[in-house]
């Protein structure tokens, strides 16, 4: 198996639970094709699905078709992650309760949000780094500070994120397993006038005592946080744990309504559908506009696959040199910006 079969073989399998026709090609492969196994845990793994796949094949019977010694180190990785996650959502509950008596409502996001929200048959299927949450400018001001007065400590130096970063720096605490970033925004400046907090609070849902987005904005942020935070869309690539969630919101939501109500994002986040499509295997739930600029995604992306990984990739340097010349137009006009860059470079030259 090379790499476009392993991955494809993978994002199959993580829809076997809900797809009967997907269910069935699996496990033909499974038995008739010696599967790459190896492969398969090191492409799971650096796509943070390993345990969700663990579930899929659970839920669908097929263990039986895998390597004993495979099943057991699926399970163990698995329940480890149930339990980090059990953990997860009661910090979470903590959280929100301490700001709640404050007066301040955050709205849980990504993961976390995920999780609450009840989206996994089994919260084992998610792998969450963070623990994200979004609030007005002015309550993510105040939250910074009740959180560190509440024994939480930032993780990293104030300087790493300059002053129109989309969160506060992380936040820990000693006896607890995540980190806490405090969003005011959701995206990068230039997509921030289409999504934003005033945008997402006004159509939140309350489930139990938690607040987090709905399911059209969920599955937006699925893809924003992976095609525009994380440069997924100039760069070709897929997350399959972005993937899996926009799979199972597409169970719930009309994808393409979805993201009818964006103009600049609208491009990137249906070429994202429209890899969905291909990866999982031609979905009816996972809908997407057959646009040009589609097609030639998707082009593009088949060509990445094969691309060998000792090639340099210039489209992610020509990104990071953008960011760090636009890093430096900002602070010539803003004062506040000017400063961050000023007292950043003092520190590392010190260093």
């Amino acid at each position: 198996m090379n790499y476009k079969e392993t991955l494809f073989f993978i994002a199959k399998s993580l829809t076997i639970a809900l797809e009967g026709k997907n269910r069935d090609k699996i496990e033909l492969i499974l038995k008739t094709t010696d599967v790459d196994w190896d492969a398969v845990v090191k492409v799971s793994t650096a796509h943070y699905v390993f345990p969700a796949l663990y579930c899929n094949f659970k839920r669908a019977d097929f263990l039986k078709y895998l390597p004993a010694d495979l099943v057991n180190y699926m399970k163990h990785i698995t329940d480890l992650n149930r339990d980090r996650n059990k953990q997860i959502i009661s910090q979470a509950q903590d959280l929100n309760t301490l700001l709640l008596n404050n007066n301040i409502t955050p709205i849980f996001l990504k993961g976390t949000g995920n999780l609450l929200e009840g989206l996994y048959d089994d919260i084992a299927e998610r792998m969450v780094g963070d623990i994200d949450f979004l609030l007005s400018k002015k309550d993510s001001s105040s939250a910074f500070k009740i959180l560190k007065s509440n024994n939480y400590y930032t993780a990293e130096n104030l300087l790493n994120n300059p002053p129109d970063h989309r969160h506060f720096p992380r936040l820990v605490k000693q006896e607890n397993i995540a980190a806490v970033e405090i969003h005011k925004e959701v995206t990068i400046e230039k997509h921030r006038d289409e999504f934003n907090y005033k945008i997402i609070s006004e159509d939140a849902q309350q489930i139990n005592d938690f607040l987090v987005l709905n399911f059209e904005n969920q599955l937006s942020l699925s893809i924003i946080a992976s095609q525009i935070n994380d440069s997924g869309f100039n760069l070709k690539k897929i997350s399959l744990r972005n993937a899996y969630d926009v799979f199972l919101l597409s169970k719930k939501v009309d994808t393409k309504k979805a993201i009818s109500k964006f103009t600049k994002l609208n491009n990137p986040l249906n070429c994202f559908l429209a890899n969905c499509k291909l990866v999982f295997g031609d979905l009816e739930s996972l809908k997407y506009n057959k646009t040009e600029e589609a097609e030639n995604y998707l082009k593009a992306f088949n060509k990445s696959l094969y691309r060998s990984k000792s090639t340099i990739n210039f489209k992610l340097i020509r990104i990071n040199l953008y960011r760090k010349f636009g890093k430096f137009c900002k602070s010539i006009f803003n004062s506040e910006y000017r400063k961050w860059l000023l007292n950043r470079i003092k520190r590392k030259i010190q260093t």
